[in-house]
């Protein structure tokens, strides 16, 4: 599901119903889970305890306020939203809810860190090669998180020449990664 929330002012996110952003399909979202607001012009989450799970963006644990960038993903619970910039988008700021409860295979940290390496170049997916000397890992390391990867993505029927491009397309469009950065 996607959904596209325009921001103003300041908005909880929860699972609670009368919550600016509801969630209440997301057992794992608090009632009064985090807060999204502008302050001094700058878009910043809140995470001040009241959540049972915490509050990530991109999928580092916040403490407290942090200021959004373009693209960010927010995580709670298993929702994604991503955060939308107007001085980078051209447009309002705006929250788009890429992913819910059940939709985001569940990975594990090494497999998130292999994920991330092979979406970050811009020209196209990394080879293991690459991702094994940014991570120092052997190939043979991230070649198993790659078939826990394509496994976890539902990727046995792809062509082999198109897996990977098909995982980064994939773990962007559920928001696990930010889309590969140009340069």
């Amino acid at each position: 599901m996607q959904r596209i929330v325009t921001l103003s002012g300041q908005l909880t996110v929860g699972r609670s119903p009368t919550a600016g952003i509801a969630l209440p399909w997301d057992a794992q979202v608090s009632r009064s889970h985090t807060s999204i607001e502008c302050l001094d012009g700058v878009w910043t989450v809140l995470d001040d305890g009241r959540s049972t799970n915490g509050t990530f963006v991109n999928e580092e644990r916040v403490a407290g306020r942090r200021p959004l960038r373009h693209l960010d993903v927010i995580r709670v619970g298993a929702t994604r939203l991503r955060f939308h910039d107007p001085s980078e988008a051209g447009q309002d700021n705006k929250l788009t809810e890429v992913a819910s409860a059940g939709a985001v295979p569940v990975l594990t940290p090494a497999q998130l860190r292999v994920l991330s390496a092979l979406c970050r170049p811009a020209d196209g997916p990394a080879s293991n090669e690459e991702i094994a000397a940014e991570l120092t890992v052997s190939i043979d390391t991230v070649k198993t998180h790659m078939r826990a990867l394509f496994d976890a993505f539902d990727l046995h029927s792809s062509a082999p020449y198109r897996k990977r491009f098909e995982l980064v397309r994939k773990a962007v469009e559920v928001g696990l990664v930010s889309p590969p950065e140009r340069r």
